[in-house]
């Protein structure tokens, strides 16, 4: 049968019918009552000397079975989050688990009901499930089960017990075990937040260990990265690795080997023991730690490194008289192929490399790795640029070179044709001037692929300049049938470089007279003037057919013709970059159609260009 009761009070006293004292009953309670006690004395201490959850319940259980004089306890704990108990079963002295979701079974009806349950014969009652005992071999007989409930109320278990020795669970065993399930609760709520708390506190330590050691690898980083950020070539930025990597892990030397290549030729860079340098040497690969991890791309730690058939002389020199502790790295490539390998030898204060040393050595190696194909591309764009630039320039020269070329052959042949020695020396005097001019445009290209630019600016007289000037073009002009007008409304003096002066007229002027030939000719007027903040102003107006439309927009850009049988595109180009050297500007003035092209070239007149 099945009797859910609620806690009574007891007899007020132990009489018998006739009045008298029932001395036996009276034995009884007192014992009882001692062991209660005891069961409350006991749980109590454990509360008050023990965290440790597990002690706790095993020590509930076991005064649970005693003072209630069961079989078996069991204890459950309910799991809100799955909605199940997971018990801890005290039977025999040994601790077991099981577990059952809530509403199932006895323990399961109490959980769901908070209300305690009396069982006198439990294959009597629908709810009990015999799996248990069927599995066990155990024979439940009768079952006492009370809610376990924590400070705010709630239930949070279940403890129940099992066949009594003698007799049947009865209300005061119902209202006992409760108050044994609320100290149970207590507990077990104080030991589940003080165990949440040391597991808090522990991760809270091992947080804290990370974080330190986090701002510690960041300012390492930082450091490296400050280090490396200065750098302007490969060579200042291994040297800047190996400082910060051979102070911060106390190493004696340090190396870094650089892949060459496909093949078996290296670069090998030595930050040897208190040198403040690196010492760059060419190498081949051999046997040694640095061509073992460029190899393999594993990682090197030994603190024995004269043991090891990779130590040679080259590790001999670098470890000194130290420990023979050596730590590589590599450095990793593209496409898993090991750029190169970092390395360290030798450890200060007798001790050798550790696992912490090689963590931060792989940090190092990484952010490494990075800088350098970075550098390297940024070193391999620069040569490409260069070499780009180069050919633009050699572009330039060559399209220029037409002029001080046809200018020799004009006055070659005029020499040719003179018959007085004065006349012909001034007419060689004039090609010579040509000759300069070439060899001008040659200096050029040699000053940038060494890296060198210049300008020589200097105070230039401008009626002879530009009398010279008319002298070397008019050939050229005449040629095409076109008449030059030399306007010089200012006569004094400018600053500007006379040789990429003279290339830019030039140029201006050719494509004057080409544009020209094609209608039978025309004039050329040069107009010099200043203007209103003392620039010097050179106008370029001819009657061609003027600029076509669909090109204006981009007329200085490189390779931008107008359809001119061999025009290359990079006349007006060139005169943009002579202008912006001079931190002048050259543009194209509106013109009405068919009235011809209109330049102006503008030349401050202030600081020296450099």
């Amino acid at each position: 049968m099945v009797t859910s009761v609620t806690p009574r009070r007891r007899k007020t006293d132990d009489r018998t019918a006739s009045g008298e004292f029932d001395i036996t009953s009276i034995a009884r309670d007192l014992e009882r009552s001692r062991k209660v006690a005891s069961a409350f004395l006991d749980v109590g201490l454990a509360l008050g000397s023990s965290n440790d959850l597990d002690a706790l319940l095993d020590v509930v259980l076991s005064r649970i079975v005693s003072t209630l004089e069961a079989d078996r306890a069991t204890l459950y704990l309910l799991d809100r989050k799955k909605n199940r108990l997971v018990s801890r079963v005290m039977q025999g002295g040994t601790p077991r688990q099981i577990h059952l979701a809530v509403g199932e079974g006895i323990a399961g009806v109490v959980a769901e009901t908070g209300e305690p349950v009396i069982v006198a014969d439990a294959y009597e009652d629908p709810r009990f499930n015999p799996g248990w005992d069927l599995t066990s071999g155990y024979r439940t007989r009768t079952i006492l089960a009370v809610p376990m409930r924590d400070t705010e109320g709630r239930t949070s278990g279940v403890v129940q017990v099992l066949n009594k020795k003698v007799g049947k669970f009865t209300a005061d065993d119902a209202e006992l075990l409760t108050a044994l399930a609320t100290s149970a609760g207590i507990a077990v709520e104080n030991a589940m937040l003080l165990r949440s708390l040391a597991s808090k506190n522990t991760e809270l330590v091992a947080a804290k260990e990370q974080l330190e050691n986090r701002v510690r690898d960041l300012r390492l980083l930082f450091d490296l990265e400050r280090a490396m950020g200065h750098v302007s070539s490969l060579e200042e930025l291994f040297a800047s690795v190996l400082k910060e990597a051979v102070r911060t892990m106390r190493a004696r030397a340090g190396a870094i080997a650089l892949r060459h290549g496909p093949t078996d030729e290296m670069q090998l860079y030595l930050l040897p023991a208190n040198a403040r340098k690196t010492r760059h040497v060419p190498w081949t690969r051999g046997d040694g730690f640095l061509s073992d991890v460029v190899k393999n791309g594993e990682v090197v730690l030994t603190n024995d490194a004269r043991a090891d058939v990779r130590f040679d002389s080259g590790t001999e020199d670098l470890v000194g008289d130290g420990e023979a502790c050596v730590l590589a790295v590599p450095i990793d490539g593209e496409a898993d192929v090991p750029l190169g390998a970092l390395a360290l030898f030798g450890k200060g204060e007798g001790a050798g490399f550790t696992e912490e040393d090689r963590t931060l050595l792989l940090l190092f190696a990484a952010n490494a790795s990075t800088s350098i194909r970075l550098q390297m591309a940024r070193e391999g764009r620069e040569r490409e640029e260069r070499l780009t630039t180069i050919g633009r320039l050699l572009s330039g020269v060559m399209h220029d070179l037409k002029t001080p070329l046809g200018v020799l052959s004009g006055y070659l042949q005029l020499m040719v044709q003179a018959d007085d020695r004065a006349q012909r020396e001034e007419f060689g005097d004039l090609a010579h001037k040509q000759f300069g001019l070439i060899s001008a445009m040659q200096r050029e290209v040699l000053e940038f692929a060494r890296g060198e630019r210049s300008m020589f600016v200097r105070k230039v007289y401008l009626q002879p300049f530009f009398e010279d000037i008319s002298r070397q073009i008019e050939g050229i002009l005449a040629r095409a049938g076109v008449e030059l007008v030399m306007q010089l409304d200012d006569r004094g003096t400018a600053r500007f470089d006379e040789g990429k002066l003279t290339r830019l007229i030039h140029n201006l002027a050719r494509n004057a007279a080409e544009a020209m030939a094609a209608q039978g000719g025309g004039k050329l007027t040069i107009r010099v003037a200043r203007g209103a903040d003392g620039a010097l102003v050179v106008t370029f107006s001819d009657t061609g057919p003027g600029i076509p439309k669909e090109i204006r927009h981009r007329l200085f850009q490189s390779f931008v013709t107008s359809g001119k049988k061999g025009g290359t595109g990079l006349g007006l180009a060139i005169t943009k970059k002579i202008a912006d050297e001079h931190g002048g500007t050259i543009e194209a003035l509106p013109s009405s159609p068919g009235v011809g092209a209109v330049f102006r070239l503008t030349l401050p007149q202030g600081a020296p260009a450099t």
